[in-house]
């Protein structure tokens, strides 16, 4: 728990606007990745179905798209910020793994490792000064 305060203090004194902006950009992406996945069910039926032979894909498409909706707000106003990235990790983690079990599309591929790395960073960063949780937290 000592781990977690002393990240979370030189965090604060490092941080900077233009990681906060990237931390919002990121949420806004995953939330309109989710809109973009519920307006269009069979293109996220269908970019799960190299990995769906495993089973639970059903779960999948019913996890995925809300994932990204709510995980994206979260993110994007720095509320539970690292709660709602451990619950991307899995979802990216397999847009990786899709590109390698089924047909390889290295645009997707790309932006799957980008959005995966960032996800990476803003876990071991925080939300940053300019948050909801540096503001509760600021206000307890």
């Amino acid at each position: 728990m000592n781990n977690v305060k002393e990240l979370n203090k030189w965090a604060n004194a490092h941080t900077y606007f233009s990681l906060d902006l990237v931390r919002i950009a990121l949420g806004v992406f995953l939330f309109v990745k989710g809109v973009h996945f519920i307006t269009n069910i069979q293109y996220l039926v269908d970019l799960i179905s190299p990995i769906d032979k495993i089973g639970g894909g059903m779960f999948m498409v019913h996890y995925i798209t809300p994932a990204h909706m709510i995980g994206g707000i979260m993110i994007a106003f720095g509320l539970l910020t690292r709660w709602a990235i451990i619950a991307q990790l899995p979802i990216l983690i397999g847009a990786v793994l899709v590109n390698f079990m089924g047909q390889m599309q290295s645009e997707s591929l790309f932006l799957a490792l980008g959005t995966l790395m960032v996800c990476l960073f803003f876990l071991v960063y925080g939300s940053g000064k300019n948050s909801a949780d540096y503001y509760f937290k600021m206000y307890q």
